[in-house]
């Protein structure tokens, strides 16, 4: 039944998002999965061709099958189905070794294009982006130049999570008190939808963004246009964004309080840690450059 459902993937893969990518890691992701499946088959489809030509040949009513009840230990069959599936193991052995490398989503795209970050904060049941190079967020909306590569920084204020785009490539968990990377690449304009890969609760289903993927020129419209919002991600905004609620449409926020994104991680490391209220929202204040300095200790 596995077998099958995989080649109806393949068969019909552009009804599927994972099959049908549109970023640098989805495609080599595709690639990995379509040739270690084709591989796999090399051992699968002889054994359901001896299934069937065993279960025909030898069945109760052909009486010119011919009984040989001592042919179990015959060296050269047994030196073939334990020698062929042994040299496939090690093969995707050394194939699953590399990848792991090659698509580490903590390991930055080489592009001759600077890099850009997103912080993303999962709550119930929605997504907060955070735009700090561009002090603009949003919420269950993304928009993001294409062939440039982004840096996603994921943190959870809310039960573990999961943020995953299937058409740019794999999911990272989203988890309180710590902050994880995702290296993503659009490599066409489009939209591309998102959402939680990891149950969180009762609003889980409608926890969807949309992910858009468009020139430098339509990205650099966009986010003055959003700088044009009235609405100002703040303390006490976030706090009331943070509260529990379900299939929450876009909204946008014109400015932000550079320190959110780290008070939101700090808070579950550091219980004790206060939200800093800075005056110049454009500047970090002195307790959020020690918040900053902290995490970087610790790895994060």
């Amino acid at each position: 039944m596995g077998l099958g459902f995989t080649i109806l993937l393949l068969l019909k893969g552009k009804h599927y998002s994972v099959l049908d990518p549109k970023g640098f890691i989805g495609l080599r992701e595709r690639k990995l999965m379509i040739t270690a499946t084709l591989m796999s088959m090399i051992v699968v489809l002889p054994v359901f061709i001896m299934t069937v030509f065993f279960a025909w040949n030898y069945r109760a009513t052909n009486k010119n099958a011919v009984y040989k009840p001592d042919w179990d230990h015959n060296i050269a069959i047994e030196t073939v189905w334990w020698t062929v599936p042994l040299i496939l193991i090690v093969i995707l052995g050394v194939m699953t070794w590399q990848s792991s490398y090659e698509l580490n989503p903590y390991k930055p795209i080489n592009s001759t294009v600077k890099p850009m970050t997103i912080q993303v904060v999962a709550l119930d049941w929605k997504w907060l982006f955070i735009y700090p190079e561009q002090n603009i967020a949003t919420v269950n909306y993304i928009q993001f130049p294409e062939n440039t590569p982004i840096d996603f920084e994921i943190t959870s204020d809310a039960p573990m999570n999961s943020f995953w785009i299937p058409q740019l490539g794999g999911q990272m968990y989203a988890m309180a008190g710590m902050r994880t990377h995702l290296h993503l690449l659009a490599n066409s304009l489009g939209q591309f939808n998102g959402s939680s890969a990891n149950i969180s609760g009762k609003g889980f289903s409608g926890m969807k963004f949309l992910a858009v993927s468009t020139t430098r020129l339509d990205f650099d419209k966009w986010v003055q246009s959003t700088k044009q919002t009235p609405e100002v991600l703040n303390i006490e905004q976030y706090q009331v964004l943070a509260k529990p609620s379900q299939n929450i449409p876009p909204s946008y926020y014109g400015s932000t309080d550079k320190t959110i994104y780290n008070w939101v991680v700090m808070k579950y490391m550091m219980p004790n840690t206060k939200m800093p209220i800075s005056k110049d929202q454009n500047n970090p204040t002195e307790t959020d450059n020690m918040n900053h300095d902290n995490m970087q200790g610790m790895g994060m």
